[in-house]
């Protein structure tokens, strides 16, 4: 598992300053297996989105999704930086 928490650092202030940080740790502690599809969707969508957003980030919301264990830490580190 790589470590992508410098990337979560990025998301998680984004998310604080929008507001959002409970609202998308809810999604994610929700969606549980359909979190594998919309990893497949970020996997398909990744070579569209490339210019704008870059692949790392593509690559690390998509381990966060496939990955129970990652998607868990993220949720958690999400909301203690709440």
């Amino acid at each position: 598992m790589k470590n992508n928490h410098h990337i979560w650092r990025v998301w998680a202030n984004a998310l604080h300053r929008w507001g959002l940080q409970n609202l998308v740790a809810s999604f994610l502690e929700a969606a549980g297996p359909l979190s594998l599809i919309g990893a497949q969707v970020i996997y398909i969508g990744q070579p569209i989105l490339s210019g704008i957003v870059p692949d790392k980030y593509f690559k690390a919301l998509a381990g966060v999704l496939e990955d129970d264990s990652q998607r868990e830490e993220f949720i958690a580190y999400l909301l203690r930086e709440s």
